[in-house]
């Protein structure tokens, strides 16, 4: 009896059923164990490593004493809002804080990833200013030049919110039997206050494609698309707002000449707007009047038309420490004629199911019956092939999967770069 005595203590803490008072604290001197959960622009994780290095970063939110979890939304500016939520877990459960950065539009790469390391270095302070790790740590702090006077410059702006945008692009490959070239290009007006929001944009695109056929045929192929569209959403409280949109457009592929529409709208949110990086649930209700110019005929012997129509739309979006989910489900049809409706669903799901495994799941389903616009005639195999002409259909889908486990070592903290530089293969094989 003695004999078990002395040897189930130590079996029970072989199991890891007891701990001893000294493993205890091992545990607390050892640096904090951070789940850094960030999927933005900008989230650069070696530069993080190398930059913020007094915690443990660990590849699973399952080892980890503290979850980060960093959400983005974009400013009125063109910039981007980086939300950093500090989620205590294990000994630090209970324990939270949020911070933000903004970075503005003009921002490069390298400012994103250092202005979030700074705050990523400032909100970890407080969870490891009782540890051991804090003797390690100083503070300095750089006095802003002219501070009073940088206050009065941004408290006067001369664009009264306006933020102004021009793109313009183009890509082209070949080879001896064939070619491709796309160009493309947009303009955008924005304006962007607590209580009114306005979209304004055109953009255009133009695609080529030639090919020579083994008799030595030659077949040319080119579509084109151009559009305008503005958004005015006026804030009504912290769950509604209304507004409308309108927007103009072209496209060889939909066999539209011109398109033209406007619709009023109201949306409901269930969770105040202010909580939107975390979580949204909106119902929105659109009305509105089309007006189609067709380049041919379509199947139902139009060469134009105006068609009242109506939808109503919801959407969920939420990014939570266990995963992210975004799902949509829309239904629509044309007033006059119930017969011609739409309805579409689409779903984007991330999840961490246990240690180590997460699956990733996305797609969408639609049934069809709305196709006005479908040109008299069958399409030719080219236009097929190409994807130059829309067909006559009554359902889309796609649909994707993916699952991830992994095991080993919970630590992520070394930086190694060597051969992760770029090859030529891309050009050369």
């Amino acid at each position: 009896m003695k004999l078990v005595r002395y040897l189930l203590p130590l079996a029970l803490l072989s199991a890891g059923f007891l701990q001893p008072a000294n493993a205890q604290r091992q545990r607390q001197d050892l640096p904090l164990r951070v789940f850094l959960d960030c999927n933005s622009s900008g989230c650069d994780f070696d530069y993080f490593r190398t930059e913020v290095p007094f915690v443990d970063y660990v590849r699973d939110r399952n080892d980890a004493s503290l979850h980060v979890l960093v959400t983005t939304q974009a400013t009125g500016g063109g910039g981007t809002d980086y939300t950093l939520n500090f989620i205590g877990l294990k000994e630090l459960a209970g324990a939270s804080d949020t911070l933000h950065f903004i970075s503005p539009n003009a921002a490069t790469r390298d400012d994103r990833r250092k202005g979030i390391a700074r705050t990523l270095a400032l909100g970890l302070v407080r969870f490891v200013a009782n540890t051991p790790t804090a003797e390690g740590l100083r503070i300095t702090y750089a006095k802003p030049a002219e501070q009073a006077g940088t206050a009065v410059a941004l408290a006067r702006d001369p664009w009264n919110f306006w933020v102004f945008r021009a793109r313009a692009g183009g890509n082209f490959n070949g080879e001896s039997s064939q070619r491709f070239m796309n160009l493309n290009g947009s303009l955008s007006a924005n304006r962007l206050t607590k209580t009114l929001k306005v979209n304004t944009s055109v953009s255009g695109s133009y695609n080529e494609s030639s090919f020579t056929f083994s008799e030595g045929k030659k077949f040319r192929s080119h579509a084109r698309s151009y559009g305008m569209s503005e958004l005015i959403v006026k804030s009504l409280t912290d769950h509604w707002s209304a507004g409308q949109r309108a927007s103009l457009t072209s496209s060889t592929f939909l066999n539209q000449k011109l398109a033209a529409r406007f619709a009023p709208a109201i949306e409901y949110n269930f969770f105040p707007y202010t909580q939107s990086t975390r979580k949204s649930l909106t119902l929105q209700y659109s009305a509105g009047i089309n007006s189609y110019s067709y380049r041919d005929t379509t199947i139902f012997g139009k060469i134009s038309e105006v068609r009242p129509d109506q939808a109503l739309v919801a959407s969920l979006s939420a990014t939570q420490p266990w995963g992210s989910v975004s799902a949509s489900l829309e239904g629509a049809h044309f007033i006059d004629d119930f017969s011609k409706w739409r309805v579409v669903l689409f779903n984007s799901l991330n999840a961490r199911l246990f240690k180590g495994f997460s699956v990733n799941l996305f797609g969408s389903a639609g049934l069809v019956r709305d196709q006005l616009h479908l040109p008299r005639g069958a399409a030719t195999d080219e236009e097929i092939l190409l994807q130059r002409r829309q067909l006559e259909t009554s359902y889309r889908y796609f649909a994707g999967v993916s699952l991830t486990y992994s095991f080993g070592s919970i630590f992520n903290n070394i930086v190694n770069p060597r051969f992760d530089g770029a090859s030529g293969s891309f050009f050369f094989f």
